[in-house]
């Protein structure tokens, strides 16, 4: 399953459920009684945001880093000044949610060497293989190299997260089993967890190792898609 690191970032391609992914790991945090720092650089205004979650986070005594800009109709690719804590407030588990694109992948770039130094962070790409981009391992290998390249900071791990929304199967799931394997040989990273919104979950726990089961984001059941 994930290890527990200081440092957490969840990275994957438009698509991939990373900012789902993000939430639920920093709510499973702050539940254990952790201090949680959720820090967003998703730069460039997307559907989905971990501010969707702050009235959850608050519950449980999580912090979280947005911008300003996020879940309003403004498009501005802007970076909180607040960030600097991801490096400075080691008292606090920081859980980060990156975009996956180029712009998202040079906001991290700015933090990156405090992370390196300091040593103690799971960096984890999040895959979908029904998305674009990512439907099949050499896509996949080609986008998680990219990434790596442009934010100067190193994948240590690999979640499947292979679904279609809302309506996703635990055979959607599974079809997508071999693939997620596959990766994890191309790359040499170890494949973490397989993670699946939580009926789905329940089905697959005894088909596939290192089950994660996903509470949903409000708005996902609002829309079709996901992210």
């Amino acid at each position: 399953m994930i290890r527990e690191k200081r440092v957490t970032l969840f990275c994957g391609h438009y698509g991939s459920g990373k900012t789902n992914l993000a939430v639920n790991y920093a709510m499973e945090l702050g539940k254990k009684g952790k201090k949680v720092l959720v820090a967003d650089l998703d730069i460039i205004n997307p559907y989905f945001r971990t501010k969707d979650s702050a009235e959850e986070f608050e519950k449980v005594g999580i912090e979280l880093i947005a911008s300003e800009y996020a879940n309003s109709a403004i498009d501005v690719p802007s970076l909180p000044a607040e960030l600097h804590r991801i490096s400075q407030d080691k008292e606090y588990f920081a859980v980060l949610d990156v975009g996956g694109d180029e712009r998202g992948s040079v906001a991290l770039g700015r933090f990156s060497q405090q992370i390196k130094e300091e040593n103690d962070y799971e960096m984890i790409f999040v895959v979908n293989f029904y998305r674009p981009h990512t439907r099949n391992p050499e896509e996949a290998y080609e986008m998680l190299k990219m990434i790596e390249k442009v934010c100067g900071l190193e994948f240590t791990a690999i979640i499947n997260n292979s679904c279609l929304g809302i309506e996703t199967t635990a055979k959607d799931v599974l079809n997508t089993d071999e693939a997620a394997k596959e990766l994890s040989q191309l790359s040499g990273l170890p494949l973490v967890a397989t993670s699946a919104k939580e009926d789905v979950a329940k089905e697959l726990s005894s088909l596939i190792d290192d089950v994660f089961p996903l509470s949903l984001q409000e708005k996902y059941f609002r829309v079709t898609g996901i992210k």
